[in-house]
């Protein structure tokens, strides 16, 4: 649930605030409105309608109407986060938030009276804890408190709230807490209005924090696996630098080791009242609904919270840098070098204009000067600019990671050099324009969503109580403005030496203390029980809503032009296209259509060199990707419908016309030689290549790659004549944009040279899925302070009958917060933060299902993981109420689920691809009632119970015994080369 700010992606979606895309810039001034007895402000030309509600107990409401699908984005937001943790209970806010999923006096319990004689020895035990220092003295305390606890939990109802939100088809829930905020989250269909809003001021009224020491163990989790991040290292070492005075910088958000091992609940509960007072929150939403009923149920709902003052978080001047600081942190991941600078706070909106405009020169993805002169000249290995507004302060950010044979201090040089080109003028002017029609693209583009719009208007809120909405509003009419000449001055005078640098260096990172397992004994949760209160949120009356299918033979029109199927759906939203070239062959045909993709980004014409393609599609506010899947290449065209022509022919003159670049192919493949060897130190990549190995074994779709010799003999004319050959070979034209069908024929017709007759596709390798005959263990060897553990068992071919028991089996047993797994290994036995269990479906026809469980848990837990996973795996509870409300809540997801765009006529080749013609939702949908538990049990007992599986294990082998892991089955101990094929 903790969702930590990363600096370059922090505020940069923030930054760009919905505002008109008119000519002629449109005024933004505050107004005042008022209807159905309510009074709101709003800010003229918003093209989000945002309502802005003050309640009279000062809980802010801010509510934008988007009819595109019966679902609501829902945020409700504290302006208080790790900033506000006290110095010596770091990580507070954290807690907090994970304890507000727990309940109050009238859920989550079965009986509260005997239950808080229970939950005060608790807290008196852990203020006991919280002060004794003797170890063996603090031993016998928390076994007391583990005993306590274990009463009390024969009380409490856990995850009682998720199974609410669940029942009543919400999605997404979760929350995060930051700097300077906690928010929670939920996506509610539009019919669940009165339920959700009657859950959530329960909810906020008398929160009790039972099952504290299991949670409590699951932030120690989180905290480890934040441990094992070295991206979170290098964003720690960061923000401690740019911020020496400041809780930015000083107090991480999940808190310290020491802290973590000295809770205090009662501190806890002061931090809830001090900050969760209505005058410090906010309710948002954004979605379906009529904002005249939702701000009047929600006045009544939240009405008797009161108002009072409470401390605001004081922030320190900090001192100007007047050099360099510089910083090391190690890790097993890849080396790479940050480079930051402090900015001004989310008031200073005329430098946070100009310092958007100023990161998007340097890097936009396509234009800026990083991404010509670093990126797409190959100076690099990669290289990227952001900057990003707080409510005290901002930060600027140049990151880079080398080359083989190049150091981190040149890439550093590098990327100075850029800002020194900058600051010089050095730029085309014509970039600003660029830049404004790319945020004005990416406005449009956003406004579909609806959690586009709820956490932009969240921002708002939690960094500035919605007052400077206005300047969001007209954020991209400010930045047409800006002039070459105010960036220039803006660079030169707070871009020096004033950085903090940061070297993320390979090794073995000796310092990290890791939070010890404490000894708990699993509680219970009660799975079978529920309170009145939520039999009460069940009768809450909903109007129906009735599902929509697609009929691919209506909603799809079809067409040709030449030999090639085209695909169509109109858009009538808006004035943007997009257009793909989607090929029946992939990476399992020819390995080199993979580098023949990432080879066209740095190639020209004999009329335009590779930069100049890049401009002159950032200038049209335009894009293209070439995306070599293993079963399918893909070019994808975007943008503006008023470019159409421009973007299409521009592409086809690169396809058609692209010419040998010696130099750029010898620089791609030093590059990929680079990535390959940084991949074997990512963890996540590893773990990708551990599952692959299990589901296929030792040839898999993973490590079909291509040799570091067939690399290397590789000839630029071999890979131009790839992409010259690639439009005659038969592929299919999707299109989703304004015009009318037989228009966009003709226009295809017009730009997209075809041949009369396509050139057959290349016949494909094919993988097959192993059969797991007996137990194994697959180990790979990772510098981590916990272990992760897949469980890998494939069963029997696709049978489309099956899709409705599966889907309800997946939702029952083993995905999300209310099934069976997380209840067990999270709630009850505290063994891990994450876990789940899901039977997966294949995407062929011809396919089998593989069933995946998952455990994450600290080495010294592992074993006790893999038992409490073995037991449901071979043994599932059942219960009546949860199987209902999994059958409700899935009803509720179909019901609510809009195909749209684009999204149809991929959902039509996905349903292909699977030997259906029709939308399988309508068969899972009439299915789903009639489902028993006993078909999910005799599903559970012959394909996953007793049965032999393969153990993925990634973990360091100084934690892990390879001796005690052969009591789960024959160890193969895989070696990075066998994982990745290289």
């Amino acid at each position: 649930m903790n969702l930590l700010k990363a600096w370059l992606a922090c505020s940069l979606a923030a930054s760009v605030q919905f505002s008109s895309a008119q000519v002629k810039p449109a005024s933004h001034e505050w107004k005042e409105a008022a209807s159905g007895g309510y009074t709101y402000r709003y800010v003229t030309n918003d093209p989000q309608q945002a309502r802005f509600y003050t309640l009279k107990n000062g809980l802010t409401v801010i509510l934008s109407v988007n009819k595109k699908e019966p679902r609501i984005q829902t945020l409700i937001g504290v302006r208080a986060g790790s900033n506000n943790d006290p110095k010596d209970h770091t990580g507070l806010a954290h807690y907090l938030e994970h304890l507000l999923f727990k309940g109050t006096d009238q859920y989550g319990s079965l009986d509260w009276a005997k239950e808080k004689l229970y939950i005060d020895q608790v807290d008196n035990l852990y203020d006991k804890y919280n002060v004794t220092t003797d170890l063996l003295a603090r031993k016998a305390v928390y076994h007391e408190i583990d005993s306590v606890s274990g009463i009390a939990a024969k009380y409490a109802i856990a995850n009682e709230y998720d199974k609410m939100m669940s029942n009543m088809g919400a999605q997404g829930t979760n929350a995060h807490t930051s700097v300077e905020e906690t928010v929670y989250e939920e996506d509610i269909p539009s019919n669940a209005i009165d339920k959700y809003l009657a859950v959530q001021a329960e909810r906020f009224r008398n929160p009790v924090f039972r099952l504290f020491h299991t949670e409590l163990e699951a932030v120690y989790e989180e905290k480890n696996r934040g441990l094992d991040n070295d991206q979170n290292k290098l964003h720690e070492a960061l923000m401690g630098g740019l911020f020496p005075t400041h809780n930015y910088g000083q107090q991480t958000t999940i808190g310290t080791v020491e802290h973590l091992k000295n809770p205090n609940i009662k501190a806890i509960r002061q931090f809830y009242n001090t900050y969760y007072v209505p005058n410090n929150m906010a309710i948002v939403m954004a979605g379906d609904f009529n904002p005249d009923y939702v701000i009047k149920t929600i006045d009544q709902d939240f009405s008797y919270q009161q108002s009072k003052p409470f401390p605001e978080y004081t922030a320190p001047a900090e001192a100007p840098i007047t050099a360099p600081i510089v910083k090391e942190v190690v890790g097993p991941d890849a080396e790479s070098v940050t480079i930051g600078f402090r900015l001004g706070g989310i008031r200073e909106h005329k430098d946070n204009v100009l310092a958007t405009v100023m990161s998007q020169i340097l890097a936009n993805g396509k234009a800026g000067l990083i991404d010509l002169n670093l990126n797409r000249q190959q100076k690099v290995l990669s290289a990227n600019a952001g900057s990003g507004t707080f409510k005290d302060y901002g930060v600027m950010v140049l990151s880079g990671k080398a080359k083989n044979g190049q150091s981190l201090e040149e890439v550093k040089d590098l990327l100075l050099g850029q800002l020194d080109l900058l600051k010089n003028g050095q730029f085309d002017e014509t970039l600003l324009k660029a830049i404004v029609n790319n945020f004005k693209l990416s406005e449009i583009q956003g406004l579909q969503s609806n959690g586009n719009r709820a956490y932009d208007l969240m921002d708002d809120f939690i960094k500035s109580k919605g007052d400077l909405y206005a300047d969001d509003v007209a954020f991209v009419d400010d930045m047409s403005k800006v002039t070459k000449q105010a960036v220039v001055d803006y660079a030169n005078k707070y871009f020096g030496n004033n950085y903090v640098l940061v070297y993320k260096r390979k090794g073995e990172d000796k310092n990290i203390v890791k939070v010890e397992k404490p000894t708990i004994t699993p509680v219970s949760v009660n799975r079978d029980d529920h309170s009145p209160f939520l039999d009460k949120i069940a009768a809450i009356p909903a109007t129906p809503v009735q599902p929509l299918w697609l009929n691919f033979d209506k909603d799809i029109q079809k067409s040709k032009v030449g030999p090639a199927q085209v695909l169509y759906v109109q858009n009538k939203d808006n004035g943007l296209f997009r257009l793909y070239y989607r090929f029946n062959m992939g990476t399992w045909s020819d390995r080199k259509l993979s580098l023949a993709a990432s080879y066209l980004q740095y190639l020209g014409t004999d009329k335009y060199s590779s930069e100049e393609i890049s401009k002159q599609f950032y200038n049209i506010a335009c894009s293209f990707n070439i995306t070599a899947g293993t079963e399918n290449v893909t070019i994808g065209i975007t943008g503006l419908q008023e470019n159409f022509d421009k973007a299409v022919s521009l592409f086809d003159e690169l396809m058609t016309n692209c010419k040998v670049n010696e130099q750029a192919l010898a620089a791609l493949k030093g590059r990929i030689a680079k990535s390959r060897a940084d991949a074997k130190l990512n963890k996540k990549a590893i773990t990708s290549a551990l599952l692959q190995y299990g589901i296929y074994g030792a040839k898999n779709p993973f490590n079909y790659q291509l040799s570091t010799a067939d690399i290397n003999n590789t000839t630029a004319h071999e890979l131009v004549d790839i992409l010259h050959k690639l439009p005659t070979y038969q592929h299919m034209v999707i299109y989703y944009g304004p015009r009318k069908l037989d228009a966009v024929t003709a226009d295809v017709a017009r730009l997209h040279k075809m041949p009369a007759t396509f050139t057959p596709v290349l016949p494909a390798v094919k993988f097959d899925k192993t059969s797991q005959t007996q137990q194994q263990v697959l180990f790979a060897n990772y510098d981590m302070v916990q272990a992760e553990v897949n469980w890998i068992r494939n069963t029997t071919t696709y049978n489309p009958d099956e899709t409705a028991k599966l889907l309800l089996f997946n939702n029952y047993f083993g995905a999300g917060m209310e099934s069976i797994v997380f209840q067990t290994i999270r709630e009850s036995k505290a063994l891990a933060y994450s876990t789940y269990a899901q039977y997966a479906s294949p995407d062929k026809k011809d396919d089998r299902y593989t069933e995946v469980a998952y455990v994450g848990s600290q080495a010294d837990k592992m074993d006790d993981a893999i038992h409490g996973m073995n037991e449901l795996l071979d043994s599932m509870p059942l219960v009546t109420k949860n199987l209902e409300m999994s059958k409700n809540a899935i009803r509720q997801d179909i019901e609510t689920e809009r195909i749209t765009e684009d999204g149809i006529i991929f959902s039509y080749l996905s349903a292909e691809k699977l030997g259906l013609h029709t939308d399988l939702r309508k068969k899972v949908y009439g299915q789903i009632a009639s489902i028993t538990m006993q078909d999910l049990q005799q599903l559970h007992d012959t394909q996953l119970a007793h049965q032999p599986y393969t153990y993925c294990i990634l973990a360091s082998d100084k934690k892990v015994s390879m001796d005690a892991l052969k009591k789960y089955g024959a160890v193969k101990v895989l070696t990075l080369e066998e994982l990745f094929g290289y």
